[in-house]
């Protein structure tokens, strides 16, 4: 039996409707190094998707292997209660000099960093006396992970109405990347003027929605979120899972949100990470916050403690990773090559966005998204299984086909990935539909 098959019987794939995997069935990687996943049959598979977006520099990159394996021969995990270690505190003190908030509480996935983030906002209401500030809002086509808290805040009909018994859904506001900018602002500050007594936070994702399909819009938002919270008192939760660590090209989306008459960098109350934080070698999170936020739970009595916890809290291997990661970006102007590769990327898709099935185009630093004129539901599926046999790995979201690849592609790999791409493209739109597969491959 293949390591497919036995995968297939074996394995419970994520957000896979499994019975797909009996005529295609998963395919079997053995290695991977830089851009590069190698299968089981010797075949190169270029990781355009950085493998859920975490893989930032690749795979195995030697700095951060070397970080991993010298940490393993000195502390692999104690836990983070009563205890602490050098990793998670040098970590914890650079993030806070990149962003301005200076605590951090680590969990071990994104969703794990969104419900740290809601829970711990509306416990600090609490403890300030506020305890009916306990409600959120989220954005239309927001996406925060697929816990049962993440959910309540996330707008994807298939998870929402999957678990909808499950869920104390909050307000869902327009999106400024599907509505105009004004238009959203406005509906959130009329949103707050009447709810905000009841509204713990608002959470989103800045710049770019991705389970919307690569959605983008003006950092103005940012602004004006960042005001009405301050003019209504409610907490602003920066969902930096996805795009963190330079992907939009500043280091942290929010950066870009610069208050045109103060000039300051509008800075949220909480910041969550994840994904590209140890450059996609280990699973770790975090959430950061404010003075304010922390001192709020500053008591002797336990109750006002930030009640949760993970037993891999703040895992030193995990840290370690994360802190070369950090390295790497100190030591290279890696926001600068990305700005060159993202400029000679962008020229050479350019076949790729005068295609004529393209109904519209965006980048934003290392992302690219094309929307696909195409009412076929197995658009996704079918691109993806043809993109994977011209040797790169895609995963349009319903009908945008979107790159997020490593930042390490040179010029001739660069190359590969467009040329795949639109020979996979070709292929789909001149082949029937077929069987609605749509649902065999996963969103994003």
């Amino acid at each position: 039996m293949s390591l497919s098959e036995r995968s297939r019987q074996a394995v419970w794939h994520p957000c896979t409707q499994m019975k797909v995997h009996e005529t295609f069935p998963p395919r079997a990687i053995v290695a991977a190094k830089g851009p590069w996943l190698v299968d089981h049959r010797g075949d190169r598979i270029l990781d355009a998707v950085s493998s859920w977006w975490v893989n930032l520099f690749g795979h195995s990159p030697q700095p951060i292997v070397q970080a991993i394996t010298d940490q393993l021969h000195t502390l692999d995990h104690i836990m983070l209660a009563g205890l602490t270690h050098p990793p998670v505190v040098e970590l914890s003190e650079r993030l806070g000099q990149l962003t301005g908030l200076g605590h951090a509480f680590y969990g071990s996935d994104g969703a794990s960093a969104t419900e740290i983030a809601l829970k711990m906002s509306a416990h600090s209401w609490r403890n300030r006396g506020q305890s009916e500030k306990n409600e959120f809002i989220g954005l239309q086509g927001g996406y925060h992970g697929e816990t049962v808290g993440a959910l309540s805040v996330t707008d994807i009909p298939l998870f929402r109405q999957a678990y909808a018994p499950l869920l104390r859904l909050s307000a869902t506001l327009p999106s400024p990347a599907m509505h105009p900018l004004q238009d959203s602002i406005d509906a959130l500050a009329q949103y707050l003027a009447e709810h905000h007594a009841r509204t713990a936070a608002i959470i989103l994702e800045p710049l770019v929605q991705g389970a919307a399909g690569m959605a983008m819009y003006d950092p103005a938002y940012l602004v004006a979120v960042r005001r009405l919270c301050d003019q209504y008192q409610v907490h602003w939760i920066a969902d930096e899972i996805a795009v963190g660590f330079g992907r939009t090209g500043s280091m942290f989306a929010h950066q870009q949100a610069v208050d045109p008459v103060s000039g300051e960098v509008a800075r949220p109350d909480f910041i969550c990470l994840s994904k590209g934080i140890t450059g996609g070698l280990l699973p770790l999170s975090v959430v950061l916050t404010t003075d304010a936020v922390y001192e709020s739970f500053w008591d002797d009595r336990t109750a006002h403690g930030f009640l949760h916890s993970h037993s891999y809290t703040g895992n030193p291997l995990a840290c370690r990773a994360a802190v070369a990661v950090l390295d790497l970006f100190a030591q290279r102007d890696v926001l600068g090559d990305n700005r060159v590769a993202a400029q000679r990327l962008t020229e050479l898709a350019q076949p790729l966005t005068r295609h004529s099935a393209v109904s519209a185009h965006r980048q934003l630093g290392m992302i690219w998204a094309w929307d696909i004129d195409t009412q076929d539901p197995t658009f996704s599926a079918r691109y993806h299984r043809a993109a994977m046999e011209e040797g790169v790995l895609l995963r349009p979201i319903g009908h945008t086909l979107y790159f997020m690849p490593p930042y390490v592609l040179n010029e001739a790999e660069q190359a590969h990935l467009v040329e795949a791409s639109l020979k996979a493209l070709n292929r789909v739109l001149a082949e029937p539909s077929g069987a609605d597969l749509s649902d065999g491959v996963p969103m994003a």
